[in-house]
């Protein structure tokens, strides 16, 4: 009964005062820490590394450094900004250390290639992409730049908001918006 009494204690917890707590031996309190935070840390590994199982594992090992160096933290509320920084560095080193994804000669690589495409396939891929970069010229700024901030460099709403400046619902519908126009440019292009 005590466990689940201080279980729901921990959650109550601000985090600094987690962190102090676990700082003094309460591998409860870092149970909590590692919970609350470990979504967080996936979310940056998965972006860093593009891999679902590589982002997994990088998580538990951020989580097992920060229990090991969690005496080095000196401002407890700090722990979130810590935890992101040990991310970074540790998908950093990662990336620098994976082997390359094939490791073949480029003659043996080029030989077991297969184009499944044929020519009309991409001729015909080759013409939509050519309409699709027409139709965005002929957006207004705003539409394009929103466009391409999404599809082109991939960015999410929360990044898309900080560098327009604007709500992330603004931004859901700048989108949405954005995309209806360019499907009128498009069907306007074929029309002619």
């Amino acid at each position: 009964m005590t466990t689940t009494l201080e279980h729901q204690n921990d959650a109550l917890m601000a985090v600094d005062d987690l962190v102090s707590a676990a700082q003094g031996g309460d591998r409860s309190a870092f149970g909590e820490l590692a919970n609350r935070f470990e979504g967080m840390v996936y979310a940056q590994a998965l972006r860093r590394l593009g891999d679902h199982s590589e982002a997994q594992e990088l998580t538990q090992e951020v989580l097992l450094k920060a229990f090991e160096k969690l005496y080095q933290l000196k401002v407890p509320a700090a722990f979130g900004g810590w935890l992101r920084s040990i991310t970074v560095r540790m998908s950093i080193n990662r990336q620098v250390r994976r082997p390359p994804t094939i490791a073949t000669e480029p003659q043996i690589l080029a030989a077991t290639c297969v184009d499944l495409q044929t020519p009309v396939e991409v001729s015909l891929q080759r013409e939509r992409v050519h309409e699709v970069r027409s139709g965005l010229r002929r957006l207004g700024k705003l539409d394009r730049t929103t466009l391409e901030a999404f599809y082109v460099r991939g960015q999410s709403l929360a990044e898309m908001s900080q560098s327009f400046s604007a709500p992330i619902g603004t931004i859901k519908r700048r989108l949405h918006v954005a995309r209806k126009r360019l499907a009128r440019e498009l069907e306007t292009s074929q029309a002619v």
